[in-house]
């Protein structure tokens, strides 16, 4: 008897799906709709949470409400990855039945990371199964040989893209890890679209979902990014998984960044670091000294300011360069900083500081390729632009954190204290902050000078001094 079908109409953005064809979508974008078949669900639909096999709550029965009161809290046990920066990202390690999905641009050590952390698993666990859809089994083994040297006998590989063919590979497995890469070229049968389509991505999406949350087993899927870096592929796997992960870096540094952008058993504010040698990514411990490995000697332009990450602080370092424009308007370049934030700075620094940036080019850049959220570099930024436009070094090694608002004051930081602390251990001799900081520290923090400032006036001449 044929499937029932019908036609619905799917945005290829983010995966709404309309009964009829819209010229924009609800996210905004235009000309983003396709026409595809699906199948209608039948009772009983194994798709449906209710439907789960295995371990999963609902299994054999129908959804029904619980008291949430007499619900169960879940003890979920992690499995320590070998690689300390990863597990610190995760929030401790691997949960079982996890799905995780990390992105990165091409070449940025995705493929590294996790292969490293398969064969630790892979000795210290059980059977872990990598497949691949991009590569064949020949190009991961010496990836591998390169950065695992001894390979254990329980890491297996398999290159393949169709669901149901990895489904029964699993199930004669039963692997502890299973690692997918990459999402956008897996398929389904029951599917007629191309591998990478919404429709196939969504699909596949659930059926991994199904495999760890039934097996128990965590997943590790690999997914790319679009030119922008942003996650390709419709937002719908983003809120499938439990944990989403981007690896960043600049290609000419050898220094990467893990960051969570969603984690179902830990903390998003957490980052990890990594060193790409010869044989592999290499964790740092010290991410604060890795930065600043090049600041002994005072610059103008240079500015040492902080962001505080997770449950530790990482000192960076701001550069500044300002030029006399050409012709046209003044260009205004940021790299690691909103451009829009840097636009607001400077409209600070004209209307509080008497500075004139309408005929001057200013580019700034985060040395190393990190690009923190935190307004608590507003500060540094700040000075850093002033150094460079009047030429001042400043006559000591010193740190500047705090957020600079519209009306020229400076606003408060979270964990000022700590990073004081941290500045003090590499050797900086004053730090500048917002007053109200001050007031919380003692004037001489670890034998660091605390400098508490009210507006961006007193730090310019705190900077100075």
């Amino acid at each position: 008897m044929p499937k029932k079908t019908k036609t619905v109409f799917v945005c290829q953005e983010c995966g709404y799906e309309s009964p009829k064809w819209m010229g924009q979508c609800i996210c905004g974008a235009w000309g983003s709709f396709v026409e595809e078949k699906v199948d209608l669900e039948p009772e009983n639909d194994p798709r449906s949470r209710a439907g789960l096999g295995g371990t999963s709550a609902g299994a054999g029965r129908a959804s029904r409400p619980s008291v949430l009161k007499s619900v169960g809290s879940a003890d979920y046990e992690r499995i320590p990855t070998g690689i300390g920066e990863l597990d610190r990202v995760l929030g401790g390690g691997l949960v079982k039945g996890s799905l995780v999905l990390i992105s990165g641009e091409p070449g940025i050590g995705k493929s590294t990371l996790i292969v490293q952390a398969a064969s630790h698993i892979a000795k210290t666990q059980g059977k872990v199964l990598y497949v691949s859809g991009e590569e064949s089994e020949e190009q991961i083994k010496m990836r591998a040989d390169r950065v695992c040297g001894d390979l254990g006998e329980d890491l297996f590989v398999m290159s393949e893209t169709n669901m149901e063919t990895i489904e029964n590979a699993v199930d004669d497995m039963k692997p502890e890890f299973l690692i997918i890469d990459s999402i956008q070229t897996m398929y389904t049968s029951e599917l007629d679209s191309a591998p990478g389509s919404v429709s196939q991505v969504r699909a596949c999406g659930n059926i991994l979902m199904k495999y760890g949350k039934t097996r128990n087993i965590p997943v590790f899927i690999v997914a790319h990014v679009t030119k922008s870096g942003d996650l390709a592929g419709p937002k719908i796997v983003e809120h499938l998984v439990d944990c989403v992960l981007n690896f960043t870096g600049e290609r000419d540094h050898d220094i990467r960044i893990l960051r969570a952008f969603k984690n179902r058993f830990g903390t998003t504010s957490e980052i990890g670091a990594f060193q790409m040698m010869e044989s592999g990514l290499v964790e740092i411990s010290d991410i604060s000294a890795s930065f600043l490995e090049n600041t002994d000697e005072q610059a103008e332009g240079s500015v040492i300011t902080a962001v505080y990450e997770g449950s530790r602080p990482v000192l960076l370092e701001i550069q500044a360069l300002t030029s006399t424009s050409g012709v046209g308007f003044a260009r205004r370049t940021a790299v690691g900083i909103d451009n829009q934030r840097l636009s607001m700075i400077l409209a600070v620094l004209e209307k509080k500081m008497g500075m004139r940036f309408i005929d001057q080019d200013v580019y700034v850049n985060v040395v190393g390729g990190l690009r923190p959220d935190s307004t608590s570099v507003d500060l540094g930024v700040a000075l850093a632009v002033y150094s460079a436009m009047r030429g001042i070094v400043p006559p000591r090694r010193m740190i500047a954190v705090g957020e600079v608002g519209l009306t020229g004051d400076l606003r408060s930081c979270q964990n000022a204290d700590r990073i004081a602390s941290e500045a003090a251990r590499l050797g900086y001799e004053e730090m500048i902050m917002p007053l109200r900081n001050a007031r919380k520290i003692s004037k001489e923090c670890g034998g660091i000078k605390i400098t508490g400032v009210k507006n961006i006036y007193e730090a310019v001449n705190a900077f100075k001094e």
